[in-house]
């Protein structure tokens, strides 16, 4: 494991002075400590966790994919030993939108309201552009012009009205805590940029030492394309049968299963029922 350190110590090092930044202009871009950056970049740190890589590699604007290189493998999952279910689960990847939080309705209600147009206009405007950040074309000041525009009136911050409006299911937020404890665990969502960071941050998401974490910014890619899934299968280091994968969607469920994951669905109308059910499933 030390060489592989040192491996992903040199790799954020060769890009952050490809990207012409100095450790302290990194540290400022990043919030990390100049101590935490000259540790990992000399290897000291052993595992940076999946957020501080992820928060690295997109100041740097490379993919973790290419951050992490050939580490990914060794530090990054593979040879963590956890538990391996009855049904030959040791995997699980968990969606995030409609899955461990909710914030649709809520969030469109109130920019209608803000500007004095209906939910419905509001909610079909915002599919137009949903994709293309979510795959990391286009940026959030974009998304939020293009989106604005469409609706005919002036620009406004869309991360603000999903995060005031985001809500976190807390059964899924007690199952993920749990399913971490016992297994290796990771996200697989189709989020827009720097998202996943800011509901941590706030408590929405299960901060949990997640082995993986599948952004679609990032990786350039969205479910259900067949992408996301072979790169969440590098991700995890098992075979693709070991993996659940819980989601809100049946078709991003059916891409999976394609590929031989077990899946679940996700209710989010009965998230009590459904998280009994992913829980047996682990049990």
């Amino acid at each position: 494991m030390g060489e592989n350190t040192k491996e992903l110590g040199q790799s954020i090092q060769q890009a952050r002075n490809i990207a012409g930044l100095t450790q302290q202009e990194l540290c400022q871009k990043t919030g990390l400590s100049y101590s935490t950056l000259a540790k990992i970049e000399r290897g000291a740190i052993k595992t940076p966790s999946v957020f501080t890589v992820f928060k690295i590699a997109t100041v740097l604007d490379i993919s973790i994919d290419e951050l992490l290189g050939a580490v990914v493998d060794s530090d990054y999952g593979v040879h963590k030993s956890k538990m391996t279910s009855k049904n030959g689960v040791s995997f699980v990847y968990f969606d995030v939108n409609g899955c461990l939080v909710r914030f649709f309705h809520t969030a469109f209600g109130q920019l209608a309201a803000d500007t004095g147009l209906t939910s419905d206009v509001v909610e079909s405007a915002f599919w137009h552009y949903n994709d293309a950040v979510c795959r990391g074309e286009i940026t959030m000041s974009e998304f939020n012009k293009k989106f604005s525009n469409k609706l005919g009136v002036d620009t406004f911050d869309w991360t603000q009205y999903y995060m005031s409006a985001i809500e976190r299911i807390d059964d899924m937020y007690a199952l993920v805590e749990w399913a971490a404890s016992r297994y290796r665990v990771g996200l697989l969502t189709n989020i827009m940029p720097g998202f996943i960071e800011a509901m941590v941050k706030a408590q929405v998401l299960p901060d949990v030492a997640y082995d993986s974490v599948v952004d679609s910014t990032q990786v350039k890619a969205i479910k259900p394309e067949t992408e996301i899934y072979r790169l969440a299968e590098v991700r995890s280091g098992v075979d693709p049968s070991s993996i659940l994968f819980v989601d809100d969607s049946r078709t991003n469920l059916m891409a999976a299963e394609r590929r031989g994951w077990k899946v679940l669905w996700f209710d989010v109308s009965r998230p009590e029922e459904s998280s009994r059910k992913i829980r047996k499933t682990l049990d």
